[in-house]
């Protein structure tokens, strides 16, 4: 048991909708006379709810977290990966004593360092300086513990200029960068990092999954980090946790971790739809059946060939139709666009196929917009008809950021000497 630097044993989390606390004075007193003065077990944690976002549910209570146990020991990386909702971020709360958990018990060995939002632990009325002393003595740091780790911090940050300046005039990304530059110097001896970095630029990104490594490698310190990048996860992390509506449904090896979570349909990233002839979307020549994906795999990566299909009534006869496919990124910008030749369709039920060839599209989110086209013409322009995600295939090549741009091809002439 000695190098276990984190024990999780039957850890809850229990919320009421909407309300701080249990949220009415006799809710409170209730739970103070059963639990303290009778000595009896908590009347509200017998009622409550799974955290499932996509259901109404019939209770005001829900367990953001439901019994969880877990060891994580000395040295460790793991990453915790789930969908919005799931608990990460609760649980990486109660593991930093933002918050106590309803049931259960947490035990560490060591320091503690987190960064959990942008601006936890900070000052706003504070120059950056300040803030730094604060955090290290928040750490039991003493102040010329602080002082010799002074320059490592600020020129990791890249913050020197504003050293001076109230934190409440940074902006996000230097407020990050100030707040993971002091939670990863102050030597901890577990750093809980949150999905946070996102709101950093890439070329911090990089630097910031490099110092995690040279944390957890080099130093031997536990690393637990929350991250959507699953190319970033597979290759900073030993070991993965997948949550699931407050549940942990898998611990083990990271690479199994992803591709359990990846391969659920609910988390592939595909978005397919489809409509009855009465609610199609569409006009009086042209009404849409279904827009989908169709991909042999679980789920596209960098290195999955797939096909954008759409099938769609065409209500006159004889009429010159053609498609153009207009890609676009989760930054509206459209990544490309791509016309189908001209054909002279009959009246009834048409498919149009575009096939996007492996080692074109990068990695993330992309939604399809289609414009029906006849005699060179829009005559009905279909807006998010469908959507997917391309994932980080699981040979990294050595680069754990976003890859810039939105095409990524391989060419087959490249030469490294």
């Amino acid at each position: 048991m000695s190098d276990v630097a984190i024990k999780i044993e039957n850890v809850s989390k229990q919320y009421r909708l909407g309300l701080v606390s249990t949220g009415t004075l006799s809710h409170d007193l209730n739970r103070w006379w059963a639990t303290k003065v009778m000595r009896k077990e908590d009347p509200y944690l017998k009622i409550g709810e799974v955290n499932d976002r996509t259901t109404k549910g019939s209770s005001d209570y829900v367990w953001a977290l439901k019994d969880i146990n877990m060891e994580i020991k000395q040295g460790d990386v793991v990453g915790i990966i789930g969908k919005n909702g799931a608990g990460k971020s609760t649980l990486l709360k109660l593991l930093s004593r933002v918050t106590a958990p309803t049931t259960g018990t947490i035990s560490y060995k060591g320091r503690i360092a987190s960064l959990l939002e942008v601006g936890t632990g900070f000052h706003p009325e504070l120059t950056g300086r300040e803030n730094i002393y604060m955090n290290g003595a928040i750490m039991g740091m003493n102040k010329a513990e602080i002082t010799r780790k002074l320059d490592e911090i600020v020129d990791f940050s890249g913050c020197e200029r504003y050293l001076d300046t109230p934190v409440k005039r940074y902006s996000s990304g230097m407020t990050v960068r100030l707040g993971f530059a002091i939670a990863a110097h102050i030597e901890p001896d577990i750093l809980v990092v949150d999905e946070v970095l996102a709101v950093g630029d890439a070329e911090f990104q990089k630097k910031a999954i490099g110092k995690m490594q040279d944390v957890s490698r080099g130093e031997g310190r536990t690393v637990l980090f929350v991250s959507h990048n699953m190319a970033a996860v597979r290759n900073l992390c030993k070991n993965g946790v997948i949550l699931e509506n407050g549940l942990l449904k898998y611990s083990g090896d990271v690479t199994n971790a992803i591709d359990k979570y990846l391969s659920q349909a609910s988390n592939r990233g595909i978005n397919n739809n489809s409509w009855s002839e009465k609610n199609a979307p569409g006009n009086d020549i042209i009404r849409v059946k279904n827009a989908y994906v169709k991909v042999e795999s679980e789920y596209i990566t960098v290195k999955t060939e797939f096909n954008l299909i759409t099938e769609f009534w065409c209500l006159q006869d004889d009429i010159p139709i053609n498609i153009s496919m207009h890609l676009y990124d989760t930054n509206s910008l459209c990544v490309f666009a791509i016309v189908t030749p001209v054909v002279r369709l009959s009246k009834g039920l048409h498919k149009s196929r575009i096939k996007i060839p492996a080692n074109f599209m990068n990695d993330g989110a992309y939604v399809v917009n289609n414009m029906f086209v006849s005699n060179s013409k829009p005559i009905f322009y279909h807006e998010n008809a469908n959507s997917f995600e391309v994932v980080e295939d699981r040979d990294g090549i050595g680069w754990f950021g976003k890859w810039p741009g939105a095409i990524r091809p391989t060419f087959v002439e490249t030469e490294l000497k």
